[in-house]
């Protein structure tokens, strides 16, 4: 399968037409069809449903969907890798890329970048939010360099160094909420109340052992990846938001965040997959990300 064929093909998965296709691709309808025919018959399967509702509007079947996914994957990881090669010389420049949850510590990525741009700004960083599953399938995919994770790592896959920022958890609540007269929150006082919890892998593990509870026994009533969403539940009353602190500006606002009592931090990683081969524009990052790190640990 050739990537010129996967171009076409995403151009006309975006466009939803194969004359609108053609017409960014410069290049004519009936080649285009050809090709996407051709493809279609290398694969076995069919990728477009044409004709859609008697207009010219294609839409995509259940394996054109699937192929859009990888494909998107695969021209994104073969564009890294030309610039890769390519910025090969004495140079530093090119991208990074992040993988990261909502926490504060990304504010450490942000510290690094500003360093690095002062000698090499020609540096260009993307940040890719989403939860732990998210990471770790970019990481294993070769679609980012780093992933912050607050789970457990498996030592024979992947580097780690430990992030001296920790993240305490919480409780996003209406500032009218009977809890919000309190300065920090117990584990009794949530057993009876309705709960918005994250579904991040490893965020359980570290809640559960705090509530002693099962999930079972918990009035669970929505759960979230992003809490910008999950804020918007409790403003209108759905329940009690369990996250990091310090992510939802309170100010003027209908909410109200209190810690949870005993405190509960989460302890964050910076991942990267072992033996993995930088480039130039990554290894000064991940260079300067240790020295940073090495910085903040206080003196033994």
């Amino acid at each position: 399968m050739e990537f010129r064929l996967l171009e076409y093909f995403l151009a006309v998965a975006r466009e939803q037409s194969i004359t609108a296709a053609a017409e960014a691709l410069h290049i004519s309808q009936p080649a285009l069809s050809t090709q996407l025919k051709g493809l279609e018959d290398e694969l076995g399967k069919k990728l477009l449903i044409r004709g859609v509702k008697g207009s010219r509007k294609v839409v995509l079947t259940e394996e054109g969907m699937i192929l859009r996914k990888r494909a998107e994957e695969m021209l994104s990881l073969m564009r890294r890798t030309e610039e890769e090669i390519s910025g090969a010389d004495d140079t530093i420049a090119g991208n990074v890329f992040i993988g990261a949850g909502e926490t504060e510590t990304v504010r450490l990525f942000a510290k690094v970048a500003n360093i690095l741009q002062k000698k090499y700004p020609d540096i260009k960083y993307h940040i890719s939010s989403g939860n732990a599953e998210h990471v770790l399938e970019y990481l294993d995919k070769g679609l980012i360099d780093f992933g912050l994770l607050f789970s457990s790592i498996d030592p024979h896959t992947y580097e780690a160094v430990p992030v001296p920022i920790k993240d305490s958890w919480g409780v996003l609540m209406r500032k009218d909420s009977p809890l919000a007269e309190k300065k920090a929150i117990l584990l009794k006082d949530l057993w009876d109340k309705p709960l918005i919890v994250s579904h991040q892998r490893g965020d359980n593990a570290y809640l559960g052992q705090w509530l002693g509870r099962k999930e079972s026994e918990l009035h669970i009533v929505a759960t979230y990846n992003l809490l910008f969403n999950a804020s918007l539940l409790v403003d209108e009353g759905i329940g009690y938001a369990l996250c990091f602190d310090k992510l939802i500006n309170t100010n003027g606002s209908n909410l109200c965040f209190r810690p949870l009592s005993p405190r509960l931090e989460a302890h964050g990683y910076i991942v990267w997959k072992k033996y993995q081969v930088f480039s130039k524009a990554a290894r000064a990052f991940v260079d300067c990300l240790n020295e940073l790190i090495e910085n903040m640990q206080p003196p033994v």
